[in-house]
């Protein structure tokens, strides 16, 4: 019998689904990426987190999508740490950009964006992504994700910017400071995460110009920096997956519009249509 393991995984959090006897389990854990944990850290994780609430499945396929697997080295360790926690499994380990094309597009052709802590893009030929325009991180690049919007929040405090009402809604809304600020994005771990936290300011201030202007103008960068690469997105459907895609749906539509293009699917996470795809 078939027992499946589908993860997906970004760089704050990751959703687990074992497929049993026709029946589905979902689990939770902190997100896994080889960039931020080690070997004995992922494996040191999974040990307290998923194993116990697997409750002895005998695992025969395990596929994992993650975030920074693009690279061979990282995908040699969650290879290494998923067979000492899975020793009679089938190992697959997979591109976060290959679950959003799979559960985006399923077996046909499209463009599939991914919007969520990070952005990635890429052409998909329905077996394949066929090109890809490269993810360079939320330092040099991740236009139009939560890192990115977060990034500009930040700026826009810092700098002043915000009008009088905003500079407070933000003092209110996250008790924080230029000192404390500074802190978490030079020296401590994990600065992608705490500036994509920043992202949620957007959300809640919808219908101020600047809000809108900050989520429309990172929207139009991810356009024009890497949706435009791709001459097969002027006449197939451009899909999003991510929370930041799923959050700003209507600038997503408004931009498609602008640029007549074809708003396809969007959806906050790939895993319904991860299962979809292996079953």
């Amino acid at each position: 019998m078939s027992v499946k393991l589908i993860a997906d995984s970004g760089a704050t959090k990751c959703e687990w689904c074992l497929l049993e006897d026709g029946k589905k389990k979902t689990i939770h854990t902190q997100g896994i990426s080889p960039y931020f944990l080690n070997e004995q850290q992922i494996l040191a994780l999974l040990e307290k987190a998923l194993l116990p609430k697997l409750k002895g499945a005998i695992v025969t396929e395990v596929h994992f999508y993650g975030t920074g697997l693009s690279n061979p080295l990282n995908v040699t360790i969650l290879k290494n740490v998923l067979k000492t926690c899975f020793k009679k499994a089938k190992i697959k380990v997979e591109t976060d950009l290959t679950a959003a094309a799979r559960a985006l597009c399923g077996k046909n052709k499209g463009i599939a964006c991914i919007l969520g802590t990070g952005s990635n893009s890429c052409y998909y030929d329905g077996k394949k992504m066929s090109k890809n325009s490269p993810g360079i991180g939320y330092i040099l690049g991740d236009e139009g994700s939560g890192a990115y919007l977060g990034k500009k929040v930040i700026q826009h405090f810092l700098y002043g910017t915000f009008d009088e009402e905003l500079q407070a809604r933000f003092e209110k809304r996250f008790l924080t400071n230029a000192i404390e600020i500074l802190e978490n994005v030079y020296k401590k771990p994990l600065a992608n995460r705490y500036l994509a936290s920043f992202a949620i300011f957007l959300a809640e201030n919808r219908g101020h110009y600047m809000i809108e202007n900050i989520i429309e103008d990172g929207l139009n960068d991810f356009f024009f920096t890497h949706i435009y690469k791709y001459r097969e997105s002027w006449t197939l459907p451009i899909n999003f997956i991510g929370s930041v895609a799923f959050g700003f749906k209507d600038v997503l539509q408004e931009l498609c519009n602008t640029y007549e293009l074809e708003l396809g699917k969007v959806m906050k996470a790939p895993m319904k249509g991860l299962i979809e795809f292996h079953s």
